[in-house]
């Protein structure tokens, strides 16, 4: 008589809400790709999961979708959303315009400690930029955008930020297979960090102008590869 095995738990943490924790662990398999455009979310397979009621899973996925990251058929089913070019573009323009000017801020006080934070996550980055690591390298290239938001002292548009981004983030992880582009970011890091170093205000804003205009220059070529992730007309 072949055995049964237990059906795959995720632990939550016991001391802080279920719902918030539920939502962070989906929106991280969403946009690392691991759950792809168009996957059902089973409410009935997330409470087996985590071990919870309705509710918590109900309020998760609620608030998914006020991000645009799944869509919900009452009555019927909930789908991780396909990638909204339209919602990405205006993602992008919110986090140019605040980097741009976080980036002049920075530079015009060059400071010893935020150049060994930026040095640092670049660092990071070299250790995952192999393909299989692709949802790591993000991972830490976010942690070297995020060194600006906080030196600026605007952190709180960090949150608001990421809370926009599930569109473009997902493309850019779909564009870093794309030749040369893994050297392109840390060749942008790397002037970047040289002109915070030599108190270049408007050379770092140049930098990250160039630096975040490549993924949406891209769309097309990476909606060509991948045509079942998008939602309506790449341009």
């Amino acid at each position: 008589m072949r055995s049964m095995t237990a059906p795959h738990r995720t632990p939550l943490e016991r001391d802080r809400q279920a719902a918030p924790q539920i939502a962070d662990i989906l929106r991280r398999r969403i946009l690392t790709l691991e759950l792809r455009p168009s996957s059902v979310l089973s409410r009935l397979a997330l409470q087996d999961e985590f071990g919870v009621s309705q509710t918590p899973v109900r309020d998760a996925l609620q608030q998914l979708e006020r991000e645009g990251l799944v869509e919900i058929y009452p009555q019927s089913s909930t789908l991780v959303s396909r990638i909204d070019v339209a919602a990405a573009r205006q993602a992008h323009f919110l986090r140019r315009s605040i980097e741009i000017e976080a980036a002049r801020v920075v530079a015009s006080s060059p400071n010893a400690y935020i150049i060994q934070q930026l040095a640092a996550a670049i660092e990071e980055q070299r250790r995952y930029r192999d393909p299989a690591e692709y949802p790591n390298f993000i991972q830490a290239d976010r942690m070297f955008h995020r060194v600006f938001y906080e030196a600026a002292n605007v952190a709180s548009l960090w949150d608001l930020v990421r809370r926009e981004s599930g569109h473009i983030d997902r493309l850019r992880l779909l564009n870093l297979p794309i030749e040369g582009k893994v050297e392109a970011i840390f060749n942008d890091h790397e002037s970047l960090v040289a002109a915070v170093e030599r108190g270049d205000p408007e050379g770092a804003a140049a930098v990250v102008r160039r630096h975040l205009s490549g993924t949406l220059a891209a769309i097309d070529e990476i909606a060509a590869a991948n045509p079942d992730y998008f939602k309506g007309e790449s341009s």
